[in-house]
């Protein structure tokens, strides 16, 4: 049997000096008790009371395991309680990861304002570093991960909160020495600069879209700030956010390209642990993001200078 449930019979045995008694208070039969402290005896090797006709006694060793295992139990009771506490008030640390390109930019603009809304909840938020496995973040000791690839894990929980903008762009002295890209197909003459993680730009032209695999990948990596900074540089076309790319493109240092040609929208989505037991805190947290992007749609197109006709 469960060594805290016999226990809690034996207290409850030792307070009333009745098995009777004791199985009112726990709401279980006289004889369920009796087996419970019969087998408590036994895992302790030891009488822990004496059984008459009339009533029941505690020996000298069980009075001393009596006190024991009333505390014992009243620890684990308080720290239930405690960690109830913790489920169910928002309150306590919350831990967050997030790529780099958007942790910087709308996550961090929405998590400084949970933090304001919630000030008994400390916010550990954490921008790069993020893994390709999805559960590496639990892993690491965060409650909450943002990706912009949905992940297909039945082992954890996702929910969109946000669409992200992109563009197809490059500087306007790389334009003027290569020519201007009208429609998809062009690009297959040009230099692009290709993230590592998204070698297959997806786009949208005349109505259909358009799995475009780069021809002349003259530059890879994992960073869009690099990418971006390469293209600035003039070396070549590339695909960004536009957010991060705002600045340069204000600046005009880059310009977008392929005007008839739509960049669908990407989703950007919050992952995190199963289960009915989801903490309080991160409950209140996805609600707020979600609630915050709708409030504050991510949404830049009338910002962005005309794309270059060449």
């Amino acid at each position: 049997m469960d060594r805290i449930t016999v226990m809690r019979s034996f207290v409850e045995v030792a307070h009333s000096n009745s098995f009777i008694q004791a199985a009112r208070s726990l709401g279980i039969s006289g004889s369920l008790v009796s087996r419970h402290v019969a087998e408590l005896e036994r895992q302790v090797g030891i009488r822990l009371v004496n059984r008459t006709a009339r009533n029941v006694t505690l020996t000298e060793a069980g009075a001393q395991y009596a006190e024991f295992a009333a505390r014992i139990l009243d620890e684990i009771d308080q720290e239930d309680a405690a960690l109830l506490g913790m489920r169910d008030k928002p309150e306590g640390a919350l831990s967050v990861v997030c790529p780099k390109w958007i942790g910087n930019l709308d996550v961090g603009d929405a998590i400084a304002a949970f933090s304001v809304a919630y000030p008994k909840i400390l916010v550990r938020f954490e921008v790069g570093g993020m893994s390709d496995r999805p559960h590496e973040f639990l892993a690491r000791g965060y409650d909450v991960a943002f990706h912009t690839k949905q992940v297909r894990d039945s082992g954890l929980m996702i929910k969109k909160v946000a669409d992200l903008e992109f563009l197809v762009c490059a500087s306007p002295g790389y334009l003027d020495r290569a020519g201007v890209p009208r429609t998809s197909a062009d690009l297959a003459d040009h230099d692009c600069l290709v993230h590592s993680n998204y070698p297959i730009w997806q786009l949208r032209e005349d109505g259909r879209d358009v799995h475009l695999k780069i021809a002349r990948t003259a530059y890879v990596s994992n960073s869009y700030l690099t990418l971006q900074k390469a293209a600035v540089a003039g070396r070549g076309v590339t695909m960004l956010p536009v957010g991060p790319a705002l600045g340069e493109l204000r600046s005009e240092h880059l310009v977008p390209v392929l005007d008839a040609v739509e960049v669908p929208h990407r989703s950007l989505y919050v992952i995190y642990a199963p289960g009915k037991y989801t903490l309080t805190r991160v409950r209140v947290f996805l609600d707020f993001i979600a609630d915050w992007f709708r409030k504050h749609p991510i949404e830049h197109r009338d910002e962005l200078p005309a794309a270059a006709s060449g």
